[in-house]
């Protein structure tokens, strides 16, 4: 009888760990998809398959946009001029968002608009924006700001806490619309003219496509606050703005691939000539590795630019990705590093011909768990403006040679592999 009674703490504490155990499979086995298989047998030009490229996304092709590549603290100013203008509503989603002069900016602004009566929706990510500041919440809201957080933690959220919403976009009276990697934090202030600013791009855009966006506005508010909204001063009928093919990924499909994830690993097979990427955190897995070695067999100019660690705003996360540069590096793949500070752009261009710009980051955490946003531009104008970006900061990385990654001694090997295993958590 007390050998059974000592034994009970040890069962109780066994049970309640199968129960742990038995809870993180059902909510693994809940988020699980399988990786799209990267090999795709077609000969056309990315050009022809953009109807492809957005059906495979689960979107479609808008013809008509205009669309204006912003970079660096020049965005702010576009921004915020187009909210001033506004007559109707705002609609506006961001990650990150930190006290300071440029947090200040924006409440002022958001809440002027909503003092004038204008429709205002601000959704924050609860962790991203965690530091965005009471008074600054408090004084939108005051002023008539719906403000509204992104899986804060709570009992409800328990199983989804480590999915984000990583998206950046504004949406102005239904007809236009910002979609880019731009933070509300000061660093994305200036011209990434040092070390304690970045360097980032969005695109500003009217026309069809801002139905697209404002529908990706309209998932998260309408999951987290239950409101749908109707009517032209949200969809407004849309004519022609320009003569640019652009379509949006943003879908999370149950037990299929998120769309980014099929859209940045589809491009890699449908390059014919040149592949050029621009992400703050290149790590790219092993599927991935493999298809960009075969996309150099063919023939095709693979770059890829990057900050070093001493650039980053998170080294763990370069370190992580250091785990396969040799393999790339032996496939044929160029890496450049760039060590003045955070290039924060999440942009590809392909063939001179088409070009993705959007919130999503290269890596596992942006392609399986967050909630991203990146937009297919088919137009020799735009990606000849992002291939400009990649030279600009090209010149002064450094580009990475196979000689020297392989004279890397074990303790950074080891460092690589070590924060290679924990990267969809970082």
């Amino acid at each position: 009888m007390i050998e059974s009674l000592q034994d009970t703490p040890s069962l109780i504490l066994l049970v309640f760990l199968g129960i742990v155990a038995l809870l993180v499979l059902v909510i693994w086995s809940i988020r699980r998809h399988r990786s799209p298989r990267l090999k795709v047998d077609c000969k056309a030009s990315i050009k022809d398959l953009v109807p492809t490229l957005a059906g495979l996304t689960l979107s479609t092709p808008t013809h008509g946009n205009s669309v204006e590549v912003l970079i660096n603290g020049a965005f702010w100013d576009v921004l915020v001029a187009s909210i001033q203008a506004a007559r109707q509503s705002v609609n506006f989603e961001t990650f990150l968002w930190k006290e300071g002069k440029l947090g200040q900016r924006m409440a002022d602004t958001l809440a002027e608009r909503a003092r004038a009566g204008i429709k205002v929706r601000v959704m924050l990510d609860a962790q991203g924006s965690q530091k965005a500041g009471k008074e600054a919440v408090r004084q939108m809201r005051e002023a008539g700001c719906r403000v509204e957080f992104f899986h804060k933690r709570s009992i409800y959220t328990v199983g989804v806490l480590n999915d984000r919403d990583h998206r950046k976009l504004v949406v102005v009276d239904g007809r236009e619309a910002f979609v880019g990697g731009h933070c509300v934090v000061d660093e994305w202030l200036g011209d990434a003219e040092d070390g304690k600013h970045f360097a980032d791009v969005s695109v500003r855009l009217h026309g069809p496509i801002v139905h697209s966006i404002q529908a990706a506005f309209s998932e998260n508010w309408a999951g987290e606050t239950g409101e749908l909204f109707a009517g032209d001063n949200e969809f407004p009928a849309l004519e022609p703005a320009g003569d640019i093919t652009v379509h949006a990924a943003y879908a999370k499909p149950e037990n299929s691939a998120p769309a980014v994830k099929i859209l940045h690993h589809t491009v890699i097979c449908l390059a014919r000539e040149k592949l050029w990427i621009q992400n703050p955190y290149f790590i790219p897995k092993v599927e991935a590795v493999k298809a960009l070695g075969e996309a150099v067999k063919r023939g095709v100019d693979v770059r890829v630019l990057m900050p070093s660690t001493s650039g980053s705003d998170n080294p763990m996360v370069q370190h992580a990705g250091h785990r396969n540069f040799e393999q790339l590096l032996k496939s044929g793949v160029r890496l450049f590093e760039y060590p003045h500070t955070l290039l924060h752009q999440k942009a590809m261009t392909v063939d001179d011909v088409w070009c993705a710009v959007g919130s999503t980051n290269f890596d596992d955490r942006s392609f399986d768990t967050n909630d991203e946003i990146t937009l297919g531009i088919c137009d020799r104008g735009i990606t000849r403006q992002i291939n400009d970006v990649f030279e600009r900061y090209v010149a002064r990385a450094t580009e990475i040679t196979l000689e020297q990654w392989q004279t890397r001694n074990w303790f950074e090997r080891s460092r690589a592999s070590v924060y290679y295993l924990i990267h969809n958590l970082l």
